[in-house]
């Protein structure tokens, strides 16, 4: 984690709450949960952006996407499967980050209190 991402969640966290005193686990939580917000926004993002690629193409260019490839596969088919794949794709790299970066990171951060809570 970044020392700009813990100064950003805990000043974002300070605005939000009357009580500025923040204990570390704090910090680190609403860091986390800034990371994780920007990570969920950028392939909300990418998806949006191919999807309604997809859907204008089909709305201004039906006879580029009505064009065959091969027989029985028209552009807009393999299009179609390929914003069916990037919905996927992007599924997966969430579900990759979350369980290899994010849950890890939140772990330690909630460990870390709990430790020195005992």
């Amino acid at each position: 984690m970044t020392p700009g991402a813990l100064a950003d969640a805990a000043r974002l966290a300070a605005a939000d709450s009357k009580d500025t005193r923040l204990s570390p686990r704090d910090v680190a939580v609403h860091a986390l949960a800034l990371r994780r917000w920007k990570v969920a926004i950028t392939l909300t993002g990418v998806m949006l952006l191919v999807y309604f690629s997809f859907v204008l193409g089909i709305a201004f260019n039906k006879a580029a996407l009505g064009s065959l490839l091969a027989p029985g596969l028209s552009v807009g088919m393999a299009l179609g499967v390929l914003v069916i794949f990037t919905a996927f794709t992007l599924t997966a790299a969430y579900a990759w980050w979350a369980n290899r970066k994010y849950d890890p990171a939140l772990e330690a951060a909630i460990g870390q209190s709990q430790e020195k809570g005992s």
